[in-house]
């Protein structure tokens, strides 16, 4: 199955990440999937184009994340998009036949405006993002796209546009699945949503003294206000980043009858809790600080030439579909 996903250069990545997205993709590719993975630069620009300094800077980061986690470029193509104009091409032409009050329904259009109400989202760009990102999953024919729930309904105006296209001019593309994976529930160092915007994200990208400073801190069950006092792991988050990071059958026991009877502390909880988390974060880290800069522009041209030649394919179907090719002028 051909596999297609990406994120936005916005800023550094974290463990939700990991676990929400980068953990899957990479299982993807070790079952042997045709995966494209990108950088989603122009979908950062539909909230941030005011705040373009950073966005090159932030892309070439994101693809040195995307190696470290174990995306391997000789297994799946890592590219940017804005670099594939394709992409702008095919929204453009996606743009003429998909309706203005069809993308005003789109549920996270009123979500994301509602949530970055400081920013000004009257843009064009804002509005037709769905397209864009149709137009992203399409230009690849992909079949697949790992996407968390909030994401289905995304897919799903994706088929939609497939099936439209389809339907006014010649069967070009397929009708894409979402590949949904479970999950595990990860709030913020606070107990809220894990949230750039709220502070209490865990950095992807760390080391061991910072990781230490951030969940020492970290906000437990409320009901053991002292070390005597019972509590609940299922009511904690520390647990849940315990199942998260891979918790051992004794020492979930061991987790589970020392909170719950007062036995241990919850100093002593999260100090497994940092062990467990070192072992899978470690060679994340060490992977990182390994690659040089010019290996990972080497990726990115390559990954960038792979992807342009099948953009290229798909829109040369598109456009005998729809008797635009102009090449009799040539």
């Amino acid at each position: 199955m051909r596999i297609l996903s990406g994120m936005r250069p916005t800023g550094s990545l974290h463990i939700g990440h990991l676990f929400g997205a980068l953990q899957s993709w990479v299982d993807l590719q070790e079952k042997g999937h045709e995966c494209f993975y990108f950088v989603a630069d122009w979908h950062a620009l539909t909230t941030h184009y005011n705040e373009t300094g950073e966005i090159v800077k932030n892309s070439i980061e994101l693809v040195k994340s995307y190696l470290a986690v174990g995306i391997d470029p000789e297994k799946s193509t890592i590219f940017i998009q804005s670099e594939i104009k394709e992409h702008a091409e095919l929204t453009l032409l996606f743009s003429m036949f998909v309706s203005v009050s069809r993308l005003e329904r789109v549920p996270t259009y009123k979500e994301i405006k509602q949530q970055l109400s400081e920013r000004d989202l009257s843009n064009a760009g804002f509005l037709i993002y769905p397209v864009l990102q149709a137009a992203d999953i399409l230009i690849y024919l992909a079949e697949g796209v790992p996407v968390g729930e909030d994401q289905v309904y995304h897919i799903e105006l994706t088929r939609e546009i497939a099936r439209r296209f389809n339907y006014l001019y010649e069967e070009v593309f397929p009708e894409p699945e979402p590949v949904l994976s479970k999950v595990p529930k990860l709030l913020g160092t606070d107990g809220r949503k894990m949230s750039k915007s709220y502070g209490n994200t865990i950095p992807l990208i760390s080391n061991e003294q910072e990781l230490r400073k951030m969940i020492m801190p970290m906000i437990t069950d409320p009901a053991r206000k002292r070390r005597t006092d019972p509590g609940n792991p299922e009511k904690c988050p520390v647990w849940d980043y315990h199942k998260a990071f891979g918790i051992s059958e004794e020492d979930a026991e061991w987790v589970k009858d020392g909170c719950t009877n007062a036995k241990i502390g919850c100093v002593d909880c999260k100090k497994l809790l940092l062990k467990n988390m070192r072992e899978k974060l470690e060679p994340i880290w060490e992977r990182y600080n390994s690659l040089s800069d010019g290996f990972v522009r080497d990726v990115i041209v390559e990954g960038n030439r792979k992807a342009r030649n099948v953009a290229k394919e798909t829109m040369q179907k598109v456009k005998n579909a729809m008797k635009l090719d102009y090449d009799l002028l040539k």
